[in-house]
């Protein structure tokens, strides 16, 4: 098994109320991912048993969903999930009661269409933990559309956050906001300038009181890499504050997206880029692919970091 590699970082202290206590390590997410080229979007169980992550080929082609569990501390090899097939499924996002598991494919509507569809929002359900999950459902309108819609998240009273590529936005990439009322949701509304911008924002993950929004910018003025992470927290009137950069060291000048937050044990996962690799002697072919393998080398991988928001 190829050990984890880390790097120990001072968390700085932010003036929007984010802080570390003492020395915070950045780690990657789990070694047992070591096996694959690109991982991203990661999604954890409110009891921390069970993950959900996309597996992806190098150049994206494919894309599919995969689970692992937690047995006796340890994690068990992923396993694709049943409904995965030849169509592009990515971004898995958890219920928290585990029931239903919300993801992004571009999938047709039914099984007698041959063509694929845009990326629209779908769900799996189940009847409970380690049950077998249904046949993927559209969420459909006013939630999908002839757009791109990507990235769920979903507050604990169901109101939904999302990335809609349209031309209506303020830029390619921007996120939107739908409330649950009398089982349905409303039409999405466009989150103002001080989440959105005329560049690209996406990969928004909500809080469960829906007091804080992490997400990704990309190539933004004054950040500090191609994607950084931002939050922006809501006010005594509720409307979201300007955006503020996360800071160093969880971003870096590579890229940082799709973050995850556990409330619970103050962790946040995220998917990032970065690449600390330095030429160095070998002494065999198998040391040699453990440290490409191992190592922060650029390709898309998941990692954690404790994350105490006050």
């Amino acid at each position: 098994m190829i050990k984890k590699i880390g790097i120990w970082v001072l968390f700085v202290l932010m003036a929007n109320r984010i802080s570390a206590q003492g020395d915070n390590e950045i780690v990657q997410f789990s070694s047992t991912l070591n096996q694959f080229l690109n991982v991203r979007d990661f999604c954890i169980s409110e009891n921390g048993d069970e993950a959900y992550f996309t597996l992806q080929s190098p150049f994206q082609e494919i894309s599919q969903i995969a689970r692992i569990t937690r047995e006796n501390n340890e994690w068990t090899a992923p396993e694709l999930l049943p409904f995965s097939d030849v169509y592009m499924d990515l971004e898995p996002f958890l219920s928290m009661d585990g029931k239903r598991l919300y993801f992004v494919s571009d999938r047709p509507l039914d099984d007698s269409a041959q063509e694929k569809k845009d990326f629209d929002i779908w769900y799996v359900e189940r009847n409970g933990l380690g049950e077998e999950w249904s046949k993927p459902k559209n969420l459909g309108a006013p939630i999908n559309s002839d757009l791109n819609e990507f990235y769920p998240t979903l507050s604990e009273n169901n109101n939904l956050y999302f990335t809609l590529e349209s031309p209506n936005g303020l830029g390619k990439d921007d996120i939107y906001f739908s409330r649950w009322e009398n089982g349905t949701y409303s039409t999405p509304a466009l989150l103002d300038e001080n989440i959105n911008s005329p560049g690209y924002e996406f990969n928004a993950f909500i809080s469960r009181k829906e007091d804080y929004l992490l997400f990704s910018k990309y190539n933004e003025e004054g950040g500090l890499g191609s994607g950084d992470l931002y939050i922006s927290r809501k006010d005594a009137n509720g409307n979201w504050a300007k955006a503020e950069n996360i800071g160093a060291p969880i971003n870096t000048k590579y890229m940082e997206y799709c973050p995850f937050y556990d409330e619970k044990n103050q962790l946040l996962y995220f998917t990032s880029r970065r690449n600390d690799m330095a030429p160095r002697a070998f002494g065999s072919v198998s040391e040699f692919q453990e440290y490409i393998y191992g190592s922060n080398n650029g390709l898309s991988k998941i990692y954690r970091t404790k994350f105490v928001m006050e």
